[in-house]
């Protein structure tokens, strides 16, 4: 079975603001004499860590035939990438293939590796990212859902898991322009989206499992309702991609339904939901594509 790859960058990893603030303010060199200095201090875990574990504890299911693998994409040098590892290495995470680039943005080796997905703390990488056609995310916020053992991950739709044809409808012409427009197109699949293959590598895994329960949970959590549902149900079942649970909130804050149903971490293009699962402790990472990110830079 193809294994699910995912590319994490050192900051979205590892708690690395104090040395990123030195470099902002003191420059390169100041940033690798410190990185070397303290090269034997382990790292506090960042905004991804905890996500990053629970991938990994997905390859227990099978030992010797592992169903994901993490890949390290960092900024720093392989000099200054040492604290990195060495920082792994305590947390005994299963992460042994990395590219360091010297402050070049790493998301090229995106397809040498085979990556679905990238997660970064660097809002410009993502965007190269995205741009060049790969799922990519920056991690804004952390939390600590040790609720359950299984991998619970929820997506938006429009903008994320779909093209945004259908928003841009909506931000140009209008609510009621939307719905009539949804209604008309109800049996036509929207485009996939940046997210569509990420969530397809998910789908293969859950396919694979016949644990009970599932080890992998999926949610989908938009802004739609009836009868904008309609056409993404269909959507869904065109790709022949599951889904476990869909919200249709028409609006309704997702802070409140992502922390009921226990998300690890959330993607959605709109700065504000991510706000609103961060005021609930949820992970959330902003996905920087289509029109409505346009507006809210």
């Amino acid at each position: 079975m193809e294994k699910l790859v995912v590319a994490i960058s050192s900051r979205a990893l590892f708690d690395l603001d104090e040395s990123h603030n030195i470099f902002q303010q003191q420059g390169k060199e100041a940033f690798c004499r410190y990185q070397i200095e303290h090269e034997n201090e382990i790292l506090k875990p960042g905004f991804g860590f905890n996500l990053v574990k629970k991938f990994l504890n997905l390859n227990l299911l099978f030992p010797g035939e592992p169903l994901v693998e993490i890949i390290l994409l960092s900024q720093n040098s392989a000099d200054t990438g040492l604290r990195i590892f060495n920082s792994i290495e305590h947390y005994e995470l299963d992460i042994s293939r990395a590219a360091f680039t010297s402050g070049d943005s790493p998301y090229r080796y995106m397809p040498a590796f085979g990556a679905h997905l990238f997660l970064s703390a660097n809002g410009e990488d993502v965007e190269k990212a995205l741009a060049s056609g790969y799922a990519a995310a920056t991690i804004v916020c952390g939390s600590e859902n040790v609720r359950s053992e299984q991998l619970r991950i929820a997506f938006d739709g429009d903008a994320v898991l779909f093209s945004d044809e259908s928003e841009r409808v909506y931000q140009q012409q209008g609510l009621d322009a939307f719905a009539e427009k949804e209604r008309q197109d109800a049996r036509k699949p929207l485009v996939g989206g940046p997210f569509k293959s990420f969530l397809a590598a998910l789908h293969r895994i859950q396919a694979q499992c016949q644990q009970t329960p599932a080890p992998i949970r999926t949610a989908l959590v938009t802004a739609r309702s009836a009868p904008a549902h309609e056409r993404v149900v269909r959507t869904l079942r065109a790709w022949d991609i599951r889904i476990d649970e869909a919200m249709f909130l028409g609006g309704r804050a997702k802070g409140p339904f992502l922390r009921a149903f226990g998300a690890d971490i959330f993607f959605d293009d709109q700065q504000g939901h991510c706000q609103s699962a961060q005021q609930h402790k949820i992970s959330a990472a902003h996905v920087p594509h289509g029109v409505a990110s346009q507006k809210r830079p």
